[in-house]
């Protein structure tokens, strides 16, 4: 009979959650090819072929998609019975795996960093990407995205104030093209596209008196990050749907002129959110309890208040 622990287990789930042996074994603290004589024989055991492998990446095979929705259950409640013991220590010990888009892991990294002051025998691990998943299945104890993208089944502790997405252009853009007075004026001007990390373009949403639309935008530029954006308006390219946050010092500085502000109200914003269902474990509570406490919590929230204050009047 074959027969298979922890450690099997967390290895073959690693390498499924990061599609890479060296980027797993980095993860799980091992050799990539300590890691990868493991999977070997897993699967040699199982006599089954686990992965696709070839020079780019890896990627599982349809009976190592059966074979991980079974197992990871099971590994979720072995790691859980493993942790569960933290509560009787003095401090959290352990690593905590946090999923999140990229600004929302910079917006919450001082904090993260703080918790692992207080705590030094704990471990963080922020997956940073663009891809939205179950945390559940992919062994995450909980995520952080905005408000809007959270799971209703999950339970949500904002994190901060609002955010707001705004619409922006330099002075000379717009002495030359004139300022739109509409959402719909924004299709005869060139507005600055972003790429989202999904690869999908970016829609620009308006609002006002609770009317909600999406207008779709064109121009000649797109770029895919923030910053870069930003340098674009400033530059001239276009008209840029951007964060307030980011842009308030350059609307400040009068490089930037804000437009269609009663379009563009403020949204809920960053969240930690994790499953109503699961054991948290004494590291979590820990990690829960201190966010709560921090205070650059409420600090982000009146920080954001004063931005949209600013940019607005």
């Amino acid at each position: 009979m074959n027969t298979f622990g922890l450690h099997e287990f967390t290895a073959v789930n690693a390498v499924a959650i990061h599609r890479s042996f060296r980027s797993a074994a980095a993860s799980l603290e091992v050799s990539p090819s300590s890691l990868s004589h493991i999977v070997a024989s897993v699967e040699r055991r199982l006599g089954i072929r686990l992965f696709q492998r070839n020079t780019r990446n890896v990627s599982l095979t349809e009976a190592g998609e059966a074979f991980l929705s079974r197992m990871r259950p099971a590994l979720r409640e072995m790691t859980d019975a493993i942790d569960s013991v933290n509560q009787f220590r003095d401090k959290p010990t352990g690593q905590l795996r946090l999923n999140s888009s990229a600004w929302a892991a910079g917006r919450v990294l001082p904090i993260i960093l703080d918790f692992m002051h207080e705590y030094p025998d704990v471990k963080v691990d922020v997956v940073a990407d663009g891809r939205l998943i179950d945390i559940v299945a992919e062994g995450f104890d909980a995520g952080l995205r905005l408000a809007e993208a959270v799971p209703q089944d999950m339970i949500a502790l904002p994190l901060g104030g609002d955010e707001a997405l705004i619409i922006v252009a330099a002075p000379a853009y717009l002495k030359k093209h004139g300022k739109p007075k509409a959402p719909a004026d924004l299709l005869a001007h060139d507005c600055i596209c972003a790429r989202l990390p999904s690869g999908s373009m970016m829609r620009w949403e308006v609002q006002k008196a609770g009317e909600q639309s999406w207008v779709n935008v064109s121009g000649r530029l797109i770029l895919g990050t923030a910053e870069l954006t930003l340098k674009a308006a400033v530059a001239g390219a276009g008209i840029a749907y951007v964060l307030a946050r980011d842009a308030e010092p350059l609307v400040k500085a009068g490089k930037l002129v804000q437009l269609l502000a009663d379009w563009t109200p403020p949204f809920a914003g960053i969240c930690l959110y994790y499953p109503r269902q699961h054991l948290p474990t004494a590291t979590f509570r820990a990690f829960v309890d201190f966010l709560k406490s921090h205070p650059a919590r409420e600090h982000i929230g009146k920080q954001q208040d004063r931005r949209r204050r600013a940019i607005s009047g």
